[in-house]
């Protein structure tokens, strides 16, 4: 298949659908990636690259990735995101076309975190190139705006509403990325047009991979450590890992390690400061090579959530990296990835937003034996390999795009 990837998020960000092209592009299908300038999570446009003007490049050597002027995010705030934005929706209009002429389509795909805009004008494409368009949803709007508070006024909701009810129908296939988004899916366009699609994580290769730094690798060798990798964001619920910090200070055993950085990050290192949480430890954001490093040395791996509805309906990725680490499973939520948890029997599960059942369980998950721990780790990456391996879900997906496409013949 030739397959259009429309995309605000792409390497050398660290996102999923990284991985998804690879495999793809593995598997004989030709794919193009339409994307903005790297600039998340720091806001600042990677080097080698500039905020204006069309770029072009060869991803992994044999992909297309063109790339239009972007708005970085900066250091956040509402204006600044909502001009990121704002700012890739009209340069998609008016450069993609152009950028794009000559190139023919079986299919397109938007992947979609936040902002769901970004598929405005892959609607666009839809039409000039003829080509039937898929959207992959990743973020509930105008659901997940009122949950971090970006859009408060009722009024503005309800204008999001319509929006999404207008992208939606300008789409002809949703893919949800969990089961549980298929219901609020429903609410805005017809059951028909959805279908599951969860998200993936590749087998880690042992190509490339680098290993941690010495002063990281000293603590994770040293103590038994509770490692969250990610972005350190306002959903993260980073103030309730915070709390469980504080309530296990007096082990001195224990660290909880925060990898990554984001708009909690500067939040984060004052609260280590005020609190005297010496088991509190903020190492900075690494490439994904170093990843399998850390991993293999934790004693068990964090994802939390803000205490709401709607990021109960969510599938943290992380999760997914998690399980393919075969490593146990802490996890500080509700609803869907605590399910997936449970489920692959891989770890342990607290309500989101408890810190004191947090600390419990890490210390309930310290005092087990290495093998019991060993034991979860592997039931978690048999689930992995079943449900959420990225060669397999990438021919699934191939397979629903080229019935879309074979559909609208």
């Amino acid at each position: 298949m030739r397959i259009l990837i429309v995309t605000q998020y792409f390497w050398p960000e660290s996102f999923m659908i990284n991985d998804v092209v690879k495999s793809l592009v593995k598997q004989g299908h030709r794919v193009v990636v339409a994307t903005g300038k790297p600039n998340y999570p720091e806001g600042k446009v990677f080097a080698g690259y500039r905020a204006n003007g069309v770029q072009r490049e060869l991803f992994d050597g044999q992909t297309l990735v063109v790339r239009i002027p972007t708005w970085p995010r900066k250091h956040g705030g509402a204006k600044n995101l909502i001009l990121n934005y704002l700012v890739f929706v009209l340069a998609g209009m008016f450069c993609l076309p152009w950028a794009l002429r000559g190139l023919k389509f079986d299919a397109i795909l938007v992947y979609a975190p936040s902002p769901i805009t970004q598929t405005i004008p892959a609607i666009l494409l839809k039409w000039i190139k003829r080509a039937p368009l898929a959207l992959w949803v990743q973020d509930l709007w105008p659901e997940s705006l009122q949950a971090t508070g970006f859009v408060r006024n009722p009024q503005a909701l309800s204008a999001v509403g319509y929006m999404v009810y207008w992208i939606y129908k300008g789409c002809d296939l949703l893919l949800a990325q969990s089961k549980a988004f298929i219901q609020p899916l429903n609410e805005y366009a017809n059951r028909s047009k959805i279908r599951y699609q969860p998200n993936s994580f590749p087998e880690q290769s042992t190509d490339a991979l680098v290993d941690a730094p010495a002063p990281l690798l000293a603590t994770l060798e040293s103590k038994f450590c509770v490692v969250f990798a990610g972005n350190l964001g306002q959903v993260q619920a980073l103030d309730c890992v915070v709390d469980a910090a504080e309530l296990l200070n007096g082990h001195r055993d224990i660290s909880i390690v925060l990898v990554g950085s984001g708009s909690k990050s500067e939040w984060l290192i004052q609260q280590k400061q005020e609190r005297g949480l010496g088991n509190l430890e903020l190492p900075g954001r690494f490439p994904m090579q170093t990843m399998p490093s850390i991993f293999n040395r934790a004693g068990a791996l964090l994802v939390s959530l803000e205490d709401d509805p709607i990021f109960g309906l969510t599938v943290p990725s992380k999760i997914q990296a998690y399980l393919a680490a075969g490593k146990p499973v802490l996890a500080s939520l509700n609803g869907e990835g605590a399910q997936v948890v449970l489920e692959a029997k891989a770890g342990l599960v607290s309500p989101a937003g408890d810190s004191a059942a947090l600390a419990a369980n890490i210390l309930k998950i310290k005092a087990m034996t290495s093998e019991e721990r060993a034991e979860m780790g592997s039931q978690g990456k048999s689930y992995f390999l079943e449900y959420f391996e990225t060669e397999s879900q990438a021919r699934h997906l191939a397979e629903t795009l080229s019935a879309m496409a074979k559909g609208k013949k």
